[in-house]
């Protein structure tokens, strides 16, 4: 039992504060902090839509001075910070610089993602990450371990400016060639470095990058941002610190390098062979044109949304070839959407084994886990549905066909911006069906699910197994 005098000794040596009732705010983010990470993320991101659709809003957004409508705006807001790329109105002519660079700022935001943005403030000013912070940044940037996200915020900081620079160095100077003054060239260059590395694929001129088809001093550099922006962070980090021993790379970093290689030569492929002779494409154009169009065409459905060749000239098949690609997008972790590179990878790899009889699913000398098959299948099924959906309600919206409609939803929802040119002429809900569409594609279907949950339930009795007929 303690004495007076022991609890005036005590209340001498006890912080001033501590007596005094917590702020508002601070009891706020207490509890926000002990959130799941999925809902914190729908939290920002949401709160980060509202604050961009409010600043493209502003007259001073637009070229003429004339406010944008509220959907248009949105629209606009949610492409850009779902490094999307699709517009309603168009970006070269509709918005001023201000707005151009208020759409660059959300790109660069979205595509670094939120929860990676404030765990390098955090970093910076505190110079260490707490668990609950390790955990968030570790579901937003796919760190294989809690250990390696100090490491893969400093690999996203620097992969990211280390390549958009090179590409703005590699820019400006064609820019400033090709008959653009001095300040625009400099713009332009920042504004496409920004976008392709984080493959939104937004275009600030109004002539477009058609003018830019066979180009290999805009295609290339251009590309190539685009290529590693797709592959995603967790590979990057794993090929920077171990560059001269592939065998030690994570099975993670194989996958996504392999699926990606063997895609992009059947996209190259596939786009040179279908188009060589479309002479509303590629038909009348030189080899060394069609050679480059046909493989910046093969890397932009990954997520990237440039085109220099246009989509709805495409052949049938070429779109049909560009609809799977946009699905499947990019890298785990990285700035595309889709369902990913290696949730492709796995489902083709199960289905070998299951071809092959194989009980267990294995790459690489490898065994993959039944439950990393069980999200990739979940993943998958819950994408598919998002996409029929959207291509539903656009059906029953909009004048247009399956083909079109579908392209669009494929679009949205794999964050990829290429569009057969209907956008624009969309009735008002439809646009908020594919607003939703980028939001969920961004985001992730098992992410926005996740959030989304009440609580998750714990079995504590499992009921006997009856196996029924398959096929």
């Amino acid at each position: 039992m303690s004495t007076p005098g022991k609890r005036a000794a005590l209340s001498r040596h006890r912080p001033l504060g501590a007596r005094k009732r917590q702020p508002e705010w601070r009891i706020a983010l207490h509890s926000l902090t002990r959130a799941t990470p999925s809902r914190i993320a729908l939290g920002m991101f949401t709160a980060l839509i509202v604050a961009f659709t409010a600043l493209l809003s502003l007259p001073a957004a637009t070229a003429d001075g004339v406010r944008t409508s509220l959907t248009d705006a949105l629209f606009t807001a949610v492409s850009a910070i779902c490094v999307t790329g699709l517009y309603t109105v168009e970006t070269g002519t509709h918005w001023s610089t201000f707005g151009l660079t208020v759409i660059m700022i959300a790109i660069k935001l979205g595509g670094l993602g939120l929860m990676t943005v404030a765990s390098l403030l955090s970093l910076s000013v505190m110079h260490r990450l707490g668990l609950a912070q390790r955990v968030i940044t570790a579901q937003e940037t796919r760190a294989e371990r809690l250990a390696e996200v100090g490491g893969v915020l400093k690999v996203i900081l620097i992969t990211s400016t280390v390549f958009e620079l090179a590409t703005f160095v590699a820019l400006t100077p064609y820019m400033f060639i090709t008959e653009h003054g001095f300040r625009e060239s400099l713009f332009l260059g920042l504004f496409y470095a920004i976008s392709a590395f984080n493959n939104a694929g937004f275009v600030p001129e109004a002539a477009g990058t058609a003018q830019y088809v066979g180009d290999p001093f805009f295609t290339i550099p251009i590309g190539l941002a685009v290529l590693v922006g797709s592959l995603g962070f967790p590979v990057i980090l794993v090929v920077v610190r171990k560059l001269r021993t592939p065998r030690k790379w994570s099975v993670h970093a194989k996958l996504t390098l392999t699926t990606t290689a063997l895609l992009l030569v059947i996209a190259f492929l596939g786009f040179l062979g279908l188009e060589w002779s479309n002479p509303a494409t590629l038909g009348d154009r030189p080899l060394g044109t069609k050679l480059l169009g046909a493989a910046f065409a093969a890397v932009m459905p990954r997520s990237g949304g440039f085109s220099t060749i246009d989509v709805g000239q495409l052949t049938a098949e070429s779109r049909l070839l560009t609809d799977l690609l946009m699905f499947i997008g990019g890298g785990s972790g990285s700035t595309a959407g889709g369902i990913r590179v290696t949730t492709f990878a796995l489902l083709m790899l199960a289905i070998w084994a299951e071809v092959r009889g194989n009980p267990d699913v294995e790459v690489f000398r490898r065994r993959i886990p039944r439950d990393t098959i069980r999200q990739a299948i979940g993943v998958l099924v819950m994408s598919a549905s998002v996409v029929f959906l959207a291509t539903f309600l656009l059906l029953r919206m909009t004048p247009y066909t399956l083909d079109q409609t579908l392209f669009e939803a494929l679009s949205a929802f794999g964050t990829v911006g290429l569009s057969t040119g209907i956008t624009t002429a969309l009735p008002e809900e439809a646009k908020w069906v594919l607003i939703l569409c980028m939001y969920i594609g961004r985001l992730g279907p098992m992410t926005l699910g996740a959030a989304l949950a009440v609580r998750t339930r714990v079995r504590m009795i499992h009921l006997p197994y009856e196996r029924p007929i398959v096929g």
